[in-house]
């Protein structure tokens, strides 16, 4: 069996409806797309803690040494949200590797080429999806009453 990382696809493809759904090179596209996304994410993360390292200022106003501390209190948090996403990511690569990529985990149906080109890491369709968000919001306005 060949390994969804060593499919050869054709220069400049993409996805097309013609195909058959999540056949060996529309999964391959996915998985490559993840991985460029999660080789982006790690760049970042070392870049923020090379400069994070280096960055030992002496501040003589506090006010300046509050927005340095704003500022990279403001850094953390977006690399630990990328940290949560790259854990996401590299658990859709193993969906993909074992073929159960596309469908929707709430009711299994195909969840389109389209919504998984805007975001690979979704496993569920938009009708789940937005009826899961609509809940969300119905108990987080009953939880602030």
């Amino acid at each position: 069996m060949t390994k969804i990382a060593d499919i050869v696809l054709p220069e400049g493809y993409r996805p097309s409806e013609d195909e058959t759904y999540m056949a060996p090179q529309q999964r391959a596209f996915f998985y490559r797309l993840l991985a460029e996304w999660r080789r982006q994410l790690l760049d970042d993360a070392t870049k923020t803690v090379a400069v994070m390292t280096e960055e030992k200022a002496a501040f003589a106003d506090p006010a300046d040494r509050a927005t340095l501390e704003t500022d990279r209190n403001f850094e953390l948090r977006t690399r630990d949200r990328e940290r949560k996403l790259i854990s996401k990511i590299e658990r859709t690569m193993e969906t993909i590797e074992a073929d159960d990529y596309g469908y929707c985990e709430e009711c299994g149906v195909e969840i389109g080429l389209r919504r998984l080109e805007a975001r690979p890491v979704t496993d569920q369709c938009i009708s789940c999806k937005t009826r899961a968000e609509h809940k969300e919001r119905v108990v987080r306005s009953f939880d602030d009453e």
